[in-house]
């Protein structure tokens, strides 16, 4: 599990286009640390009371805030300026795009805290704002497979090299299914409790294949046939016949990995020649929906035999 520090610069390379975001001052400070990953306005410390003062999350000057600080003599203003920007913010961001005065974008300027504007209502870019941050801080990981949404099941398919991940993987894309990623997957922990797979940026839609090379799935397949992210609700590693020393018959025993501290449903398929293992992964899919809808075939035919044993023995 990974989590990686989110500087301020980081945040707005990546949400300047979805926030609208326009930096104004203080480029040297792009990066300081954001701590926490949500957003606080800072009315209370702007009118002096600083104790309970969230200090670690990016801060938010909407029309409350701006109009106060307006109605402050300059001298009182440009203290409360320094005593906002003695500590050690992440940046400020007004939203609505309204204009920072310009003692405020000096007192920046020395002290290194970047300033943003944008044009969105408050509420609304703390909402936004609120739900970026939360992923930019999310728990991170790879995991060396591919993977495919079947029918809304997120399966990453596992095994060692040459045995068979990328032609299984192309015979699913035929039949219908999307790519997510080939080779390896980034996963994301969602809330504590989802893992979320995609792909590299830079490797999205394509795959390669041994014996051909790269090949542009999007292109070849149409644009159906990729997804550019989808929750992990399957594992299935492939290995070959003589690895698999006890084949589950019955499959009444589940079986799980842990991916960023997440139980996922983990089966292992054997691997010999002519089995057709895309449509062997596709019935694991479908019962991995099954059993989610509470429906265990295994489970209910242990239980129909039990019974039937019960009633042979009272006869």
């Amino acid at each position: 599990m990974k989590r990686d520090l989110i500087t301020v610069e980081r945040f707005y390379t990546e949400q300047a286009g979805a926030l609208e975001l326009q930096l104004v001052a203080g480029a040297n400070g792009l990066k300081r640390i954001i701590r926490e990953p949500t957003v606080n306005r800072p009315g209370l410390a702007l009118a002096g009371f600083t104790r309970y003062f969230a200090n670690k999350r990016v801060q938010v000057i909407g029309n409350a805030e701006a109009n106060f600080l307006k109605s402050l003599p300059t001298e009182e203003r440009k203290q409360r300026y320094l005593t906002l920007f003695s500590y050690k913010i992440p940046c400020v961001i007004f939203s609505r795009n309204l204009h920072p005065d310009k003692l405020l974008l000096q007192t920046a300027e020395k002290a290194d805290v970047p300033v943003f504007k944008c044009p969105l209502i408050t509420m609304k870019f703390i909402n936004l704002a609120t739900l970026a941050l939360e992923m930019l801080f999310a728990p991170r990981g790879t995991d060396i497979g591919s993977m495919v949404d079947i029918l809304g099941i997120g399966v990453i398919i596992r095994g060692e090299s040459g045995i068979g991940k990328s032609e299984t993987v192309l015979a699913l894309i035929d039949r219908g299914y999307s790519l997510v990623s080939d080779d390896i997957t980034r996963v994301t922990l969602i809330d504590g409790r989802e893992v979320v797979g995609t792909s590299a940026e830079l490797t999205r839609n394509h795959m390669e294949v041994r014996g051909i090379g790269i090949i542009n799935v999007a292109a070849m397949f149409g644009i159906k046939s990729i997804r550019q992210e989808k929750r992990v609700d399957l594992i299935v590693t492939l290995k070959t016949w003589t690895e698999v020393s006890d084949v589950d018959r019955l499959g009444i025993d589940d079986e799980f990995v842990k991916i960023l501290g997440v139980d996922i449903p983990h089966i292992t398929i054997p691997v010999r020649p002519g089995r057709d293992l895309a449509q062997l992964i596709e019935v694991a899919a479908f019962q991995t929906k099954l059993k989610a809808s509470g429906h265990n075939p295994a489970k209910e035919l242990n239980d129909r035999l039990i019974a039937q044993m019960s009633a042979n023995v009272r006869l």
